[in-house]
């Protein structure tokens, strides 16, 4: 009944075109399609099946990638095909599907509007530059008549009318929310925008932050808003202030200093029991906390609350006074298992650290017994480690936590490198997880950007199975001594850019600006992107890269003068640019409802990323302030021997690991004559559908969507893609049709610089729908 009611609404509009103009008839004919399109699920017929849809930022309020879809089967997938393209699409975005329509992020930061059957623009809402990288929210009135796209823009909250795309300016003031009032800071000096989305539940819209990395960041306060009105629904302050609970596991008045301790990843909800779950991060600075001495709650912790009041219900903290970076990203799973004979309703969290920990979701009571266990001391004056750090009894572990010279790799390396790289770790100290940053080289293993990150974890919620992708990346990484010469500690090698390079670049980019598996090479980045291009990265982002908005001024423009002194071999941002140009399409209208003095090009004021410029007055403080270093690169994935990226299946009626396997192939191991299955040796991001009847669909960095036997890991059947795929992929059913959706981005960086990929295989790009051939 609804294709009848819209082939009849075209025949109307035909019918007339000669009478009114074939030009106002094409137009007419397009809006009256679009309506139908974004109405017609709300309008079927009583006996057609309810199309399944992927409303949420991981499929469901859950985050567990899970679809309850079965057309697609073990027997039937290797005659997946493409059904449409929508090539300016951007990667790294988990695209929405609600009512026929999807909603993602294309056409250089504009949300479009997409016919799911035929990848048709519907309506663009574009110029949103500044906006979240990974994703948008959708939310609609039980009757389904208000449909709207929530989004985060340079620090604002905002809507667009998913009927539209247009800006509804009834939400907050004047269609805008502005995030950082409520912190306590100098909002003019701050940022908190993640490039995750945040989680819709019921009426709210619950966010985390991503607040900085330097000292004196903004705190990592947990916020829900009203959907309809933006009014603020409740706030929980992750670093406690005097009174509540966790304030004496900080230092007297550090509330009033300190930040982060924040959910920069992706947050879960019990829809049922209305239990909102937050991994959060690190307090900063990440890698020295002489100013924050304690175990400081609620900093690398999950975190219940009550999604309705921001009440909290229970915490349990996985890193305590964290000094490497170990925050808590990926999305906590929830599923039910079989212990002890009876069922109990679980949440299992991910971290950096390579472990699972898993929780009764309602008390917080672990399931198996997770130890206290002694960890090495520091010698960095000033510095109080904790004595002791949890480690899970069970499961084992889904990441590697040893690197040792036996641990180098056979592979990738050049014999100097290998050679070079034996010395450094043999020298540096190395006693193993939870080794403190010193001021000589130590060795991280996992590092700061191995482990469990956002995207990858996924859950069956149904029968005890928890899915995990794990980067085994090492990095080996000391902290710069007090004043030292050069770009680390107080000295400040380049000057006030150098200082700069060093707080906000150093760690993916290298101290020398030569690149590392995380980032490229910025050596000669000038000759290569003009004043204003290199601006428009650093303070808004690009790809994987979070943009640094608080940086403005002179601080930008010291920062591009240390970047174009010579240093090193060539290179530049990315691997090539992406179109930025594109043909007209359906625009509702351009930019967002209100931008600040200074917002275009990404300033906010400040300094040097924090919300002050130094300790408030009457606080105790330690004498400086430590930087991070990571010397020759320190942080590659290529240094370790395979599994270099892997792919692990847990039971957890049972605690035990069901399977584990490298995630695809890196091409140069294979041909160099190594082994298949190792796992990429590169840091992307990527995430597995699971399907109700067993079927895993997973990107990965090999430019591949790999499709996996969910009870054994045996691979079925694999798609070939022109360009990396970053984030989530979405499935959706549609017309009795189930669809795969997978993005596949050109010119942009998604982690790593795409060495471990055939560089001569061919493939779709853009916004891929795969469905079954007729």
């Amino acid at each position: 009944m609804a294709k009848m009611r819209l082939c009849l609404k075209e025949l109307l509009v035909r019918s007339q075109a000669k009478a009114w103009g074939s030009a106002f008839a094409a137009a007419l004919l397009i809006a009256v399609v679009a309506l139908s399109v974004l109405g017609q699920t709300a309008n079927q017929a009583p006996d057609t099946p309810k199309d399944k849809e992927w409303r949420d930022w991981g499929g469901n309020p859950e985050g567990s990638h899970f679809v309850p879809l079965n057309q697609i089967t073990k027997a039937n997938v290797a005659q997946l095909d493409v059904a449409w393209i929508y090539p300016y699409a951007q990667t790294t975005v988990n695209p929405l599907v609600a009512h026929g329509v999807i909603y993602t992020v294309a056409r250089n930061k504009s949300i479009v509007a997409l016919d799911a059957a035929t990848g048709h623009e519907i309506w663009i809402h574009d110029g949103l530059t500044g906006m979240t990288e990974r994703g948008i929210n959708y939310w609609e009135s039980k009757d389904g008549s208000d449909r709207r796209i929530i989004f985060n823009q340079s620090d604002y909250v905002q809507e667009l009318d998913a009927h539209t795309g247009k800006l509804i300016r009834n939400f907050g003031k004047n269609g805008v929310v502005d995030r950082r009032d409520e912190l306590g800071r100098n909002p003019n000096a701050i940022h908190v925008q993640s490039a995750t989305p945040g989680k819709v539940f019921e009426d709210l819209i619950i966010f985390g932050s991503a607040p900085g990395e330097g000292y004196f960041s903004a705190p990592g306060d947990l916020q829900a808003y009203n959907a309809l009105t933006g009014k603020l629904a409740w706030q929980f302050h992750t670093i406690p202030h005097p009174g509540e609970f966790g304030y004496e596991t900080w230092p007297k008045d550090a509330w009033r200093y300190a930040g982060a301790a924040n959910t920069w990843g992706e947050i879960s909800v019990d829809s049922k029991r209305g239990i909102a779950y937050f991994p959060t991060g690190s307090p900063v600075f990440d890698f020295y906390g002489a100013d924050r001495v304690g175990d400081g709650l609620f900093g690398d912790c999950l975190l219940a609350l009550d999604a309705r009041t921001g009440k909290r219900l229970w915490q349990f903290q996985n890193v305590h006074h964290d000094l490497w970076d170990y925050d808590d990203v990926a999305a906590p799973q929830l599923t039910t298992i079989t212990h002890n004979g009876r069922k109990v309703d679980v949440v299992a969290m991910a971290g950096k650290t390579g472990f699972l920990y898993v929780f009764d979701r309602v008390t917080g009571e672990s399931i198996w017994p997770i130890e206290e266990r002694k960890v090495p001391g520091s010698n960095v004056p000033g510095e109080v480690p904790s004595p002791t750090q949890p480690f899970p009894t069970a499961p084992p572990p889904f990441g590697r936590q040893k690197f040792t010279v036996d641990d180098i790799n056979p592979y990738i390396l050049t014999p100097e490198k290998r050679a070079e790289l034996k010395t450094q770790v043999a020298k540096a100290r190395n006693e193993g997880l939870f080794t403190p940053i010193g001021l000589e080289d130590v060795v991280m293993m996992p590092g700061h950007h191995g482990g469990a990150n956002w995207g990858m974890t996924s859950a069956n919620p149904n029968d005890g199975t928890v899915y995990v992708i794990s980067l085994n990346a090492p990095a080996i990484v000391r902290l710069g001594r007090p004043n030292e010469p050069g770009p680390f500690g107080g000295g400040g090698r380049g000057g006030p850019g150098g200082a700069t390079y060093t707080q906000y670049c150093a760690g993916c980019h290298g101290p020398d600006r030569a690149g590392t598996a995380a980032a490229p090479t910025l050596v000669n980045v000038t000759s290569k992107l003009t004043p204003a291009e290199i601006q428009s990265i650093v303070t808004q982002g690009r790809g994987q890269m979070s943009g640094f908005p608080q940086l403005a001024g002179a601080q930008i423009d010291e920062l591009i003068t240390f970047l174009s002194t010579p240093q090193g071999g060539g290179g530049g941002f990315g691997r090539g640019g992406g179109p930025t140009s594109f043909p007209p399409g359906p625009i509702a209208e351009t930019g967002p409802a209100a931008t600040r003095p200074g917002a275009a090009a990404g300033g906010r004021g400040g300094g040097r990323g924090g919300s002050m410029p130094d300790y408030p007055e009457g606080v105790e403080h330690p004498p400086y302030r430590l930087e991070m270093v990571s010397p020759g690169g320190g942080l590659d994935p290529e240094y370790i021997g395979p599994p270099y990226t892997t792919l692990t299946a847990y039971d957890l009626n049972k605690g035990t690991i069901k399977w584990q396997i490298g995630l695809g192939d890196d091409y140069r191991v294979v041909a160099a004559g190594g082994p298949k299955g190792t796992g990429a040796a590169e840091l992307l991001k990527s995430s597995a559908i699971v399907t109700s009847n067993g079927l895993l669909f997973v990107n990965a960095a090999d430019r591949k969507v790999h499709i996996y036997d969910s009870e054994t890991g045996k691979q079925l059947h694999e798609l070939w893609l022109g360009a990396t795929s970053s984030g989530s992929p979405s499935m959706y059913e549609l017309g009795g049709r189930q669809y795969l959706l997978v993005t596949a981005g050109i010119g942009t960086r998604i982690g790593g610089a795409g060495r471990a990929a055939n560089p001569n295989q061919a493939g779709p790009t853009g916004l891929i729908a795969y469905t079954l051939k007729k």
